[in-house]
């Protein structure tokens, strides 16, 4: 008998899986609407905070009215800088305001897809979000992905780029400061391809090439020691252009 697969073992829960909750510093969402209301609310940023397993930095603010909120900063701003939070702020960096009141062309992060989900777009570090258009009550975002989504004018976001973009660039230089990175994720690392295992191990596994041998689609009520590879899967490989 070969070992459990990552799937089977994942989902009994044991200490290699389970989730590094009690490091969060807190959830970064924008306060209610209800401690703002419809007046210019300024804050000062108190504090820096570093949340583990995150690779944008967190701050603290304080508001005039006594709310205190975790905040995503955007880049450029700094310790005890007076931000503005409400629907008649100035489009800044670093206030927060709905998206119907930043001019087109601006940079924004941090953006809520519905009204008071405290944000859900452009979060990591640095990464952002353009306004391309006002229409009809609905601002158009351009993603850096490219795409493009329609949201409502009521949605709040933090204008600026989020701060940490040159992450990426740095180097792990060796494989302890990987595996300690994704610990703190959640996350199995390093993780075996299963072509590279024994049949008792794996389904893609055994025979010697480096290849599954068979179909990798399965489908979305397979048993978890035969869920691998393309679950419920429409199709794979290249889409064939079809001839008119």
């Amino acid at each position: 008998m070969g070992k459990r697969l990552i799937v089977q073992r994942r989902g009994r829960g044991t200490h290699t899986f389970k989730s590094w909750d009690h490091l969060k510093v807190g959830p970064a969402k924008y306060p209610p609407r209800d401690k703002i209301g419809d007046a210019v609310v300024k804050g000062v940023i108190e504090e820096f905070i570093h949340e583990p397993g995150r690779g944008t930095p967190l701050a603290r603010v304080k508001l005039e009215n006594g709310v205190s909120f975790i905040y995503i900063p955007p880049r450029g701003v700094f310790l005890g800088q007076e931000i503005e939070i409400g629907p008649n702020a100035e489009p800044s960096v670093g206030n927060i305001l709905p998206v119907g009141k930043i001019p087109e062309g601006t940079m924004i992060c941090n953006v809520e897809l519905r009204r008071g989900d405290g944000g859900k777009i452009a979060r990591r570090s640095g990464t952002y979000a353009i306004v391309f258009s006002h229409e009809k009550g609905k601002t158009l975002l351009r993603l850096r992905s490219k795409k493009e989504k329609w949201i409502k004018d009521s949605c709040w976001a933090t204008v600026g780029q989020v701060a940490g973009g040159g992450r990426t660039e740095l180097y792990f230089v060796k494989a302890g400061m990987k595996y300690h990175l994704v610990k703190k994720q959640s996350k199995k690392w390093p993780i075996v391809r299963g072509v590279a295992m024994n049949p008792v191990s794996h389904p893609h596994g055994g025979g010697s090439h480096n290849r599954p041998g068979k179909p990798t689609t399965v489908p979305r009520s397979a048993p978890p020691g035969q869920k691998v590879g393309h679950i419920a899967a429409r199709w794979v490989g290249r889409k064939k252009k079809r001839r008119r």
